[in-house]
C-alpha cells in the first residue's frame, strides 16, 4: 500500500445547477443538514454514461440542474456559481434532490470538491489512490466512515494542500472562512506569494482575529478577488462557510485555475437558436454547439430561457460530453434601435448605382441654419414612391435601425 507523507485540503463541494443572481462570495446564511452527501450526482434529465473521467468504474451518472430548496434572497445570489461548477462535475447535491445551500460545509466535502476543482477526480478515484494507507491520526475513521474519500484525501495530501501541522483530517468539522480561504489559495499553488505577503496590513475591522501566519493567504485571496468582507468591513475568520457561500468562492477560484478553459467554447452568437443549436463565430470561424434542452442560460444577471439568447451576444459555453449544459452571456448584444426621421432631401452619395449615404435637412422653413443629419444606407434599402422625385429639397421620410437607413419614402 502507498503511504502519504504530506497532507492537504481546500474548498469546494459537489455538483449542481440552478437559477440565479449574484452577490458577495460570503453573505450571511445559516442552516443544518444531516442527509448523506451524494458524491456521484443526480437529477439532470439527461443521463450520461461514464466516459472514463469518473474513476473508470463504468457507472452512469447525472448532472443536477434543479434543486427544490434554492429559493430565497439569502441563497439565490449563488445560483449562477452553483450552475457553473455543476457543468464541471465539481459541486453536487444530495440524493433527495436538495442542495442545502444554507448548511455548513464539512472538511471532507471540501477536500473532495477541491480535488475535483483541480481536475484530479480521475486520479483520486483510481484504485491506486483508494488503497493509500493514510498517515493521519484519524485515518481509521476516514477508511471506515468515508471509504469513498480515501483517494481524495491522499491526492490532496500529495498536492501540498494540508499544512505541515495538520495531524488529522477532521472530516466532520465545519470549514470556516479562514480555513477555506487559506486552502483555496493553496489549491491555486500560491503558497510562495502568500508567504511573501505575511506582513500585509489587512484593513478588516477584525483583522486582529486573523493569525499572523494566515495574513498572507487572506491578502492574496482578497487581491485576486476570491473573497471579500462583509458590509461592515469585517472578515469573520471563524464563521462556518455555507454551501451557497462556498459555491461562489469556488467559482471565482475556478476561473483562475490552470486549464480552466477546458471543455469551454466561446464566441459571438451568429444566428437565432433553433433546435437547441447554438451557432457561434470567433476569429472568422463558425462553430455549432448542441445544447441540452435543460441547459442553464445566464444573461443580464438572471437565468433565462434558451430563446432569450440574442444574435450578437458574446457567450461562454461549458460542455459535458460535447453537449452544452451551461451558457453565460459575458457581453450582451447592442440592442437594436429603430428610428424615423422626416425632412427634406439634402444630399445623396452613390456607390455602384446604389445610394450609400443620405443627408436629411430637418430644419423648419425659414430657419437661417439648416439642421443636417447624415446616415449610411443599407445596401438592401427600399424606395417608396416616385423615385424621380428623389431630388434636392424634396420632402422625404427615412426609416432604419441603429442609424442605418433601410427605407426612403418620398412624400
Amino acid at each position: 500500500m502507498k503511504r502519504v507523507l504530506k497532507q492537504a485540503v481546500v474548498t469546494t463541494m459537489t455538483l449542481a445547477m440552478v437559477v440565479g443572481g449574484a452577490a458577495s462570495a460570503f453573505a450571511d446564511s445559516k442552516g443544518k443538514g444531516n442527509d448523506k452527501w451524494n458524491d456521484r450526482g443526480n437529477g439532470w434529465k439527461t443521463e450520461s454514461k461514464n466516459n472514463g473521467n469518473n474513476g473508470g468504474n463504468g457507472n452512469k451518472f447525472n448532472i443536477i440542474i434543479n434543486f427544490n430548496d434554492l429559493n430565497g434572497g439569502d441563497v439565490e445570489w449563488a445560483l449562477k456559481n452553483i450552475a457553473s461548477l455543476a457543468s464541471k462535475r465539481v459541486f453536487e447535491g444530495y440524493e433527495d434532490g436538495t442542495f442545502k445551500p444554507r448548511s455548513t460545509v464539512s472538511r471532507i466535502e471540501a477536500i473532495t470538491a477541491a480535488v475535483r476543482l483541480m481536475g484530479l477526480r480521475e486520479q483520486a478515484e483510481s484504485q491506486a489512490e483508494m488503497s493509500t494507507d493514510l498517515n493521519f491520526k484519524d485515518a481509521d475513521k476516514i477508511e471506515k466512515q468515508y471509504p469513498w474519500a480515501v483517494g481524495y484525501v491522499a491526492v490532496a495530501a500529495e498536492n501540498d494542500l494540508f499544512s505541515e501541522a495538520d495531524a488529522s483530517v477532521q472530516p466532520e468539522k465545519a470549514a470556516d472562512r479562514l480555513w477555506a480561504t487559506t486552502l483555496l489559495v493553496k489549491a491555486l499553488k500560491l503558497d510562495a506569494e502568500a508567504k511573501a505577503k505575511m506582513n500585509t496590513k489587512l484593513t478588516f475591522k477584525d483583522a486582529d482575529q486573523i493569525p499572523a501566519g494566515s495574513v498572507g493567504y487572506v491578502a492574496v485571496a482578497v487581491e485576486r478577488g476570491l473573497v471579500n468582507g462583509f458590509e461592515n468591513n469585517t472578515f469573520r475568520p471563524n464563521e462556518p462557510v455555507t454551501r451557497a457561500q462556498l459555491a461562489a468562492l469556488l467559482d471565482r477560484t475556478s476561473d483562475q485555475m490552470p486549464d480552466q478553459e477546458q471543455n469551454v467554447v466561446t464566441g459571438t452568437v451568429a444566428a437565432a437558436v433553433t433546435g437547441n443549436a447554438l451557432v457561434l463565430t470567433k476569429g472568422g470561424t463558425s462553430t455549432t454547439v448542441a445544447l441540452d434542452p435543460n441547459a442553464f442560460i445566464f444573461r443580464n444577471g438572471v437565468r433565462v430561457a434558451l430563446g432569450a439568447i440574442q444574435v450578437g451576444d458574446e457567450v461562454r459555453v461549458k460542455t459535458f460530453n460535447n453537449v452544452g449544459i451551461y451558457v453565460e452571456v459575458t457581453k450582451m448584444a447592442t440592442p437594436a434601435v429603430d428610428f424615423t426621421v422626416s425632412g427634406r432631401l439634402y444630399s445623396l452619395e452613390w456607390n455602384q448605382g446604389k445610394i450609400s449615404k443620405i443627408g436629411v435637412n430637418t430644419a423648419v422653413y425659414g430657419s437661417t441654419t439648416p439642421t443636417l443629419q447624415y446616415y449610411n444606407v443599407d445596401p438592401n434599402y427600399t424606395v417608396i414612391g416616385n423615385a424621380a422625385l428623389l431630388v434636392y429639397d424634396h420632402n422625404i421620410e427615412v426609416k432604419g435601425r441603429n442609424q442605418v437607413v433601410t427605407s426612403i419614402e418620398i412624400k
